[in-house]
């Protein structure tokens, strides 16, 4: 089985002009996509467990892993909220399947938003991990939209091993994802 696209282009590519832009004096100084976690969270759960176990397929069928069930961590008697009771769900990926998950997030998924203009260059959090939010899943062409139950959206959080921000922001802009700002 061959690597990743993404993974050789990060090796060939993006560890040199890395090296240049920020004067490191060593490849493991040069951060590292580290893990890619996608999250849904369905408030409608708490009503219907149907639509929670839609969209663990839905994630799923995105990632190519199975989605863990997140529970509610506190008791919140406004929303009918009790502790424990799922609420959500995630997939962490890491290694291969992250690099490819990327690759089709970049060149297939991203460009099927309409009226895309590049995703924010805000939503860094200080530490070097960036988090995009997604409001629909259609874009992946993995969705079929006729066996949808509901639509909904997902966070997609791209932890690297990059001190600043500004580090983070130059490698994902490497791999290709555009920014607008």
């Amino acid at each position: 089985m061959a690597a990743p696209r993404m993974r050789e282009r990060y090796q060939k590519e993006i560890i040199p002009a890395m090296m240049k832009d920020f004067a490191y004096n060593n490849i493991m100084q040069v951060p590292k996509i580290q893990k890619i976690v996608l999250n849904v969270g369905l408030g409608e759960a708490i009503s219907n467990i149907k639509l929670l176990e839609a969209a663990q397929k839905e994630l799923g069928m995105i990632t190519g892993q199975k989605a863990v069930t997140t529970k509610a961590k506190k008791s919140i008697a406004t929303f009918k909220l009790r502790q424990g009771m799922p609420i959500g769900c995630k997939v962490t990926l890491r290694g291969t399947a992250m690099y490819e998950f990327l690759d089709r997030l970049i060149t297939i998924a991203l460009p099927r938003i309409r009226d895309f203009r590049g995703v924010s260059g805000k939503s860094f959090d200080g530490r070097g991990n960036y988090a995009l939010g997604i409001r629909e899943q259609f874009i992946f062409p993995e969705i079929d939209y006729d066996k949808v139950e509901m639509v909904h959206g997902l966070d997609v959080i791209v932890c690297t091993s990059a001190e600043t921000d500004k580090e983070s922001k130059a490698l994902l802009r490497y791999f290709g994802i555009p920014f607008r700002n």
